[in-house]
């Protein structure tokens, strides 16, 4: 059956209307008539000298179908097929980009599956109908180069309940990495058999992240990921220009770079950063001698570049700073850093609660993770997303992003009369989280795996009637109207330029 993916695109065309009125538009001068009266001159004044007349009938035609096959082309043509699904007495489902190693691994069950008349489809978007046999008679042509990170799981196994019959058979190979499963477990009517493998590279090492200490040294953080977890470890290396036994250090100019010993995976940069933190306050001293020596706490268990200058003038206030705690009842005004933690004025009310930087899961918390809180600011709406919240779930701080920045509003006080946190161990841990955003893992280094438990979608039991004309196989046209379009805009363009032969007298 003809069908377009996208049919507002067939507006486009009413653009054959350009040639037309170009075509049309074709005013002839009548002829010269040399007369001796007149009289008749007169007469023929009455007469209209002009007329409007298609010419270049052919011409005409190639430019209304070259917009023709334009209009189409942006529509998406497609043909789409019905195929029964008697046809066929399952599916063997494996996806292209891991199709050679999936192969090997159940390379038995695969084609005895085949053999007993199963049609072999891939494990990505449309799936694709192919032959195995002819894939691997030309591996170069037909077997794509492998991107191990390719391919939502769950998200394609959505799209297969919507194509397949319920009562069709699909048994489906995948490898079981973490990385291939994204959002909710999906809920389908599939009569799916699923088996899955740990890939044979299971185990990867990389650096992720490193910055310069405040003595020189450079502080590398490792990563190390295996089908159980993912774990970091910490290292201090000088920072020499060459190699050792484990890291590669490359300077470049101003730049300096650092890549594992014998290790094909990209060198990252060294972060040189250093950190400006300002404290302002005018009637919270103490408060802010809490947040100095938390923060002086983050530098040295972090070895991170940070300076940290308390201030009690606003002119003292430098520009662009990366990091300003205003401790004030007063407005920030015109004061700017890429980070503004403000004091919030409101009503002081008394909590007998708790207060937690974990979210949503705060309430599965120990109560070692948890700070008592004695006192809040109440005030009619709280703005930004909740980052500390109490045990009411209400929030206690608040981020908000305007533009480049970022905007903290602390609904509470760094007051021992308000809460526990300044007395507790965790302050530091809380300002860390707070202030360094944790970099995301590289999904090709993830190798976490998952069980079939916790993989397999949920299958309901009320499947629907079976149908014999639920598969519906689908082929673009896209290729055939390019071509078409190519002739004709070539025609066209010969037609146009051609020059007329001279007529013989």
């Amino acid at each position: 059956m003809f069908q377009f993916l996208n049919p507002v695109w067939f507006i486009g065309i009413a653009a054959v209307i350009i040639p037309v009125l170009i075509h049309l538009w074709n005013i002839r001068t009548g002829k010269l008539l040399k007369v001796g009266s007149i009289a008749l001159i007169e007469a023929a004044s009455r007469k209209s000298s002009r007329s409007f007349k298609l010419l270049d009938i052919l011409l005409f035609i190639l430019r209304c179908l070259l917009l023709l096959l334009l209009a189409l082309l942006m529509a998406l043509p497609v043909w789409q097929k019905q195929v029964p699904a008697a046809k066929a007495k399952g599916w063997v489902v494996i996806p292209r980009e891991r199709l050679s190693e999936t192969y090997q691994k159940f390379k038995p069950q695969v084609d005895s599956l085949t053999q007993a008349g199963y049609e072999f489809h891939y494990f990505n978007h449309g799936f694709g109908k192919s032959d195995l046999k002819q894939i691997f008679l030309n591996p170069k042509d037909s077997i794509k180069t492998q991107n191990p990170c390719a391919g939502n799981y769950w998200g394609l196994i959505k799209e297969l309940n919507l194509k397949a019959d319920a009562s069709l058979p699909i048994c489906l190979f995948t490898p079981n990495q973490f990385k291939h499963f994204k959002g909710s477990r999906p809920n389908v009517a599939l009569n799916l058999k699923w088996q899955t493998y740990t890939p044979a590279d299971s185990v990867t090492t990389w650096i992720h992240d490193a910055w310069f200490t405040p003595n020189g040294n450079i502080r590398v953080v490792q990563g190390k990921s295996t089908p159980s977890g993912i774990t970091f470890s910490f290292k201090n290396v000088k920072a020499s220009n060459g190699s050792n036994e484990v890291y590669i250090i490359q300077t470049t100019g101003s730049n300096a770079s650092i890549k594992l010993n014998n290790s094909k995976l990209p060198a990252i940069n060294i972060d040189a950063k250093n950190t400006q933190v300002i404290i302002y306050t005018d009637n919270y001293k103490l408060d802010a001698n809490y947040v100095k020596a938390a923060l002086q706490a983050v530098s040295q268990f972090n070895q991170r570049n940070i300076s940290i200058k308390t201030v009690y003038n606003i002119s003292a206030i430098p520009k662009n700073a990366d990091w300003l705690f205003w401790l004030s009842d007063k407005p920030v005004g015109n004061a700017s850093a890429q980070n503004i933690f403000t004091y919030q004025s409101g009503k002081v009310t008394s909590i007998n609660s708790w207060m937690s930087n974990a979210g949503r899961f705060a309430t599965s918390l120990a109560d070692d993770d948890r700070t008592q809180l004695f006192k809040t600011i109440t005030v009619a709406n709280t703005k930004g997303q909740p980052v500390w919240q109490d045990g009411f779930g209400n929030p206690v701080l608040t981020k908000e992003q305007q533009g480049s920045n970022k905007l903290y509003r602390f609904y509470n006080r760094f007051n021992p009369a308000y809460n526990n946190l300044v007395w507790s161990s965790n302050f530091p841990a809380w300002m860390l989280q707070l202030m360094i955003d944790e970099k995301p893992v590289n999904p090709a280094y993830d190798k976490r795996t998952l069980s079939a438990s916790q993989y397999m979608p949920h299958v309901s039991t009320n499947k629907p009637a079976s149908t014999t004309a639920k598969i519906t196989e689908t082929t673009s046209l896209s290729r055939y109207f390019w071509l078409a379009l190519i002739i004709v805009f070539a025609t066209e363009r010969w037609l146009a330029n051609r020059k007329p032969k001279p007529s013989v007298a």
